[in-house]
């Protein structure tokens, strides 16, 4: 049962539930879908990234000198949780085009329906940047979990975890594992079925970015 966690925000934005729906039409094809996708997280994304701190740098227009606020410090890093994560990449690449990209490869375990690691390559200095993961669907939780583990482990504080869909399960496993990132959602849906698959979702989403079955 989804509890209501002060780091998890729900996003009510018209423009993101009509693009949500169009992704959960089986009838939507790949090149579309994937072009949802990217969309979503764009629009995900200048809410989440809403907090960026900023710092008043000097420039000058043609008019004349002025201080004029900057993002601070290191940029961003964004972490895709392959494969599906990809997707939602060039969204974020679109409102903050100097972010750093890392990426984490985990695939489930059909039996056990567990995270397996194969690969984690993440941007340095990790623990200077602000870190933007990115996954589809929030579904078990596992995968996310072992995410933000896996970065925490390589210096990683502040995290931002993007999901355009999430199943009450996925968000409470997390914020159990990890209550001090933030959460952003694009829909909560109702429920996991017996396949560990979100209720009533959109089906893979991996598949349907790349266009395989």
């Amino acid at each position: 049962m989804y509890k209501n966690f002060e780091n998890v925000t729900i996003l009510e934005h018209p423009l993101i539930k009509h693009k949500i729906s169009m992704l959960r039409d089986k009838n939507t094809g790949t090149n579309e879908f994937r072009s949802l996708v990217e969309e979503i997280a764009m629009l995900m994304g200048y809410e989440a990234l809403r907090d960026l701190p900023t710092e008043d740098v000097e420039i000058e227009t043609p008019i004349e000198k002025c201080m004029t606020p900057m993002i601070e410090g290191r940029k961003l890093a964004v972490v895709p949780i392959l494969r599906a994560g990809l997707g939602m990449v060039g969204g974020i690449l679109a409102l903050t085009p100097s972010a750093k990209v890392g990426h984490i490869g985990l695939c489930r375990n059909e039996e056990t329906h567990e995270p397996e690691e194969y690969y984690c390559k993440l941007p340095t200095p990790i623990d200077e940047r602000v870190i933007v993961v990115t996954d589809p669907m929030l579904a078990t939780g596992g995968s996310a979990v072992a995410a933000v583990n896996f970065i925490k482990q390589h210096g990683g504080k502040k995290i931002k975890f993007m999901s355009i869909i999430a199943a009450p399960e996925g968000i409470d496993r997390l914020m159990a594992a990890h209550p001090d990132i933030q959460l952003y959602i694009g829909q909560l849906d109702r429920c996991l079925n017996d396949d560990a698959y979100i209720c009533p979702g959109l089906g893979d989403a991996g598949d349907r970015i790349f266009g395989t079955k």
